[in-house]
């Protein structure tokens, strides 16, 4: 199937869309020096790129009053509590606490009242009651951004889908080691479990002027 066949294939068979509500909030995942310095084995060259938008995204969000989340990894040494997902994935040896691939970047450094959620495993609502806190706090729609898109990022939004929050993930907040995983996973996500958007159009949810987003 040639991709000009795929695309119309996919825009009959997965033709909805979803709209933001009244209550945004932002989510970064994993938004960490591992992705972005290159002695790590995660290094992602266009992390950096993907971190000045969400700095953009962050700036907006404060400004409006938005919850704002951050999600980092943390493993007892040896991954004791990593279960499975560590032993399929050891380069994951990268955040057993105290690793300096762990903390985030200076642009993107929580202030109080923002949430820091540490996980194991690859989603933000995995184990950590962020939906349950989420859900408490009236939030209905979530502007995700980070890394990997085709990991962490994918497995937030279809998490946040699930659990009742519309997922907004935005392009260019966005990296992937590999532009074939960070494409695919974002023509699928658009498809099926989120809306993919550009980060003026995220800044307009996060601001409520929603009504016309922009591309």
């Amino acid at each position: 199937m040639s991709s000009s066949d795929l695309t119309e294939n996919y825009a009959k068979a997965f033709a909805g869309h979803l709209e933001p509500g009244n209550t945004p909030a932002l989510l970064l995942v994993d938004m960490v020096d591992a992705y972005l310095r290159e002695d790590s084995p995660l290094f992602c060259e266009t992390a950096a790129a993907a971190v000045e938008h969400a700095a953009g995204l962050l700036e907006t969000a404060r400004a409006a009053g938005r919850q704002v989340v951050f999600t980092n990894v943390a493993y007892e040494p040896g991954g004791a509590d990593g279960g499975l997902f560590y032993r399929k994935t050891p380069v994951l040896r990268v955040f057993e606490r105290g690793s300096p691939l762990g903390e985030f970047p200076d642009a993107l450094q929580p202030r109080d009242g923002e949430w820091v959620v540490t996980k194991q495993y690859p989603s933000a609502f995995f184990a950590t009651g962020l939906a349950e806190r989420l859900h408490d706090a009236g939030v209905d729609t979530l502007i995700v951004a980070g890394f990997s898109t085709s990991g962490c990022v994918r497995a937030s939004a279809l998490d946040a889908l699930q659990y009742g929050f519309a997922p907004f993930v935005v392009r260019d907040a966005c990296a992937d080691r590999h532009e074939g995983p960070h494409e695919a996973n974002l023509f699928d996500l658009q498809a099926k479990y989120a809306e993919v958007v550009g980060e003026r159009a995220a800044a307009e949810i996060l601001t409520l002027r929603q009504r016309h987003l922009s591309p």
